[in-house]
Parts: structure tokens; sequence; C-alpha cells
């Protein structure tokens, strides 16, 4: 049997079990597990002493693009993903100028053609200005969902009243991604704040209320119409142990940072690198999104990567945009969180694969199974290294774990039987193209 390329000799995470097998790719797909003996291949990799994972994905990034290049691109952000062990990311709408109609979308999609070391599933954003549009938009070509800032957002881009999100739930039928912040309360609370004040001032002025309450709002409202539900980035709780009575129609997003520091430690070390929305929050929170973890409540683990230039991350507080690199780093500090006993191998595979495939319907990714795309993540479970800020390469060149150990590191990355790292080195040429979803 000959095939385009052979794994061999690497522990393969399955659906079903761990398993030391070799994997035969042809066409950019998954031909056969536990290839034949005397199989041959055009190119082999040895992935002995690894772990083959499906390939990782990243439900939640804000490449920039268009925006400002000194900041990040899409071939700058993908190069960052792949090099992080990411064969799959979801970007961001909030560009400059944001992907809110066909036109803009439709340039996007032509766009990453030739640029992306990745594949990539678009989010579109939900505006009161667009709500009629949003069941043909979301039912695009490379569109993984449609994203509402139900605050903490520009005016243009923001829903934040009731009626007008209500009419957006009922505006298609795919599952629909929130940012849940209480717009009212944000801005009623910030005159009891001025300039200057420490940056752990951040979590108190967008307080655990401010997000529960924005996300008690939105599952009324989810209720009432049935629309599925994907709310970003929970960070409290309340939030948390609320969702668990929800699950016919939502689905839980946490972030890296929300599960690896805490508050207020991290500002007064990091300052305006901390600063990011919802904030990171105290031990009682990290603890509870660590017991969401372990009891199946979260369904997706996400970096949401939003970079800034260092000067406007140095600016006092609240001048400091809110936002944190995070797509080249996501892997390396979740095999870390493996190897300190604080999920399974399996486990983040969930998370990081088949939950994003699961809850968006991205199809023929998430999974090692035959006829699936050749995605995969090879990774060295013991590996030891120093995250540093040299091997960042977003242009922004900053990242908030600098200087962490870890235990676990990607080795090498695929892409539909391409191979774009390898020992931190980017190979090859651009190969990514629009992730395809179920309409």
């Amino acid at each position: 049997m000959h095939y385009d390329l052979l794994i061999r000799g690497g522990t393969c995470v399955t659906p079903w079990g761990t398993e030391a097998i070799d994997l035969g790719i042809r066409d950019g797909r998954i031909a056969a597990l536990a290839t034949p003996a005397g199989a041959t291949a055009e190119a082999v990799i040895d992935a002995a002493g690894l772990h083959v994972l499906p390939g990782l994905i990243d439900s939640h990034v804000h490449l920039r693009d268009p925006g400002d290049p000194a900041v990040e691109t899409i071939e700058t952000g993908t190069r960052a993903a792949v090099l992080g062990g990411i064969a799959t990311l979801f970007d961001m709408p909030n560009t400059v100028p944001p992907i809110a109609d066909t036109e803009r979308l439709a340039w996007k999609r032509d766009y990453v053609a030739g640029r992306s070391w990745c594949d990539i599933g678009l989010y579109v954003a939900g505006t009161k200005a667009n709500i009629d549009a949003l069941a043909a938009l979301e039912r695009a070509p490379g569109v993984c969902a449609v994203k509402v800032f139900a605050g903490s957002s520009t005016a243009a881009l923001m829903i934040e009243d009731d009626a007008h999100l209500e009419r957006a739930m009922r505006a298609g039928h795919r599952r629909m991604a929130f940012h849940s912040e209480d717009e009212d309360r944000l801005q009623a609370r910030k005159p009891l704040f001025s300039r200057g004040q420490p940056y752990r001032t951040h979590m108190e002025w967008r307080d655990p209320e401010c997000a529960f309450l924005g996300t008690r709002r939105l599952m009324a409202l989810a209720r009432k119409t049935g629309r599925a539900t994907h709310i970003l980035h929970v960070s409290t709780a309340e939030e948390l142990a609320y969702l668990r009575d929800f699950r016919d129609v939502a689905t839980v997003e946490v972030l890296v940072n929300h599960l690896t520091q805490v508050a207020p430690d991290c500002y007064d070390t990091l300052g305006g690198f901390g600063v990011m929305n919802p904030p990171i929050r105290d031990e009682r929170h990290r603890a509870a999104a660590w017991a969401a973890v372990r009891d199946g409540t979260v369904d997706t683990i996400g970096s949401d990567h939003a970079p800034h230039a260092r000067a406007a991350k140095e600016r006092p507080w609240p001048d400091c945009p809110a936002g944190l690199t995070g797509v080249q780093t996501l892997v390396p500090i979740m095999l870390d969180h493996v190897a300190a006993g604080r999920l399974s191998l399996a486990r983040l595979v969930d998370l990081m694969a088949a939950g994003p495939a699961r809850v968006y319907g991205l199809r023929g990714k998430g999974r090692i199974a035959a006829g699936y795309d050749a995605d995969f993540t090879l990774a060295d479970l013991k590996a030891r290294r120093r995250i540093e800020e040299s091997w960042i390469v977003s242009p922004c060149g900053w990242t908030p774990f600098a200087g962490t150990e870890v235990t676990g590191w990607p080795v090498a990355t695929l892409v539909r039987g391409h191979l774009v790292m390898r020992d931190d080195a980017v190979v090859g040429t651009p190969v990514g193209g629009l992730a395809r979803f179920a309409a």
C-alpha cells in the first residue's frame, strides 16, 4: 500500500483511546490507521517518542487583518499559530473595517489564500445594522459563526439592548457566539474610577456581576428564541454554575488566561500586559474554571489572541487597550497543565479539537479517524522549555507568559497532510485555506 505520507512510531490520541499506530495519509486526508506492514510513502515522519494529536484548534483569535500590520497580519498570526501547534483557527470580525457584510466577507475569503499557514474559519460581526442579513451571512463559505458583542465594543459593532439581541437571535439558526458583559453596568460604573489608578482596577470596574448579568440576560433570550449560543471567555464562578442549567441552548468557552493567571498578582507583575476583557480574576474564579473543565461544563478552550503594540500596552490604566497575545503560547501552556495533572491529554484534545468541531459544526477536523483531514499536532510531553519573547513572531513581539517554564511542547504541525512546522521552524509555503462548516 502506497501513501503520500506515513507518520510512524507515534502514540496517537484517537476518539476511542491512545494507541501506538502508524498513520497513512493520501490526498490530504487520513487514509489508514494502523497501516499494513510494508507500506510505502513519498515521505515519512518519524514520530517515535511523540504524541500525535488531531490538529489542535484555537477557536478565538483576533488577527487584526485588515488593521495594523505593525501589530499582526494573517500571515504573521497564522505563522505564530503553527509554531505553537495550532492547525486551524477562527478569526474574529472586529477588524478595520469590520467583517460585517457580504463585500468585506468576500474580500477576506479571497485574502486568506496564499497568506495563511493554517486553515481559517471566519466570524461575521452581528450589528444592529445588519440583523436582516445575518441568516445569509452565517451560511456563507468559511463562516464559523456570527459574533455578537453584547457589551465592551464600539457602538457600530455592539448589540447591547434586549430588543435588538432578540432580533439577532431570531435571524438564522446556527450557533451564535457572544461576548457577554452588561454594557449599562459598565458605563454606570465607569465614573467610579479615574485615570492612572492601579491596573488591578480593571477587574474592579468590570466586576463579576457585569459578566454574570450579561450572561443571565442572554440565557433568557436564548430560551425565549430557542437559539443555540456559545458564551465566549466565561470568567466567573457564578456564570459557570448558572450555565449548567442551560445546556439545551448554551455551550461554554473558557480562556487559557482564566485557567492560568490569577489576580491581583497578574496586574502587579504584568501591568497593562495583564489587561483583557473580561478581566483576569481572583483564585475563586480560577478554581471554578478548573472545576468546570473537570465536570464537562466547558466545551472549548481558546486564547483570545488580541495583540496590541507594546507602547500602547504600557500606557496608564485605562488608556492601555484590553487584549493579550496568545495563539502561539496556547498549546505549550495547556500541555503544561496536562503535565501538572490538572487535566488529561484526552480532555485537552476534547477541548481543543473535538469540542470546537462539535460546537461550530466544523467538517472533517477535530479527530484522528479515517476520512478526516490530515491535521496533526505532534507533541513532546516530556520536553521542558522556557517561553521567551524572542520566540514570538507576532510583530508586537510580546507575550504575558514570557519567562514561564513549561513541560510539554509542540514539535510539528501538519495541515491537510502538509508539514508546516517542525522543531520551531516554519517550513514550506502557506497552504492554509478556508475551513468548512455545516450550514
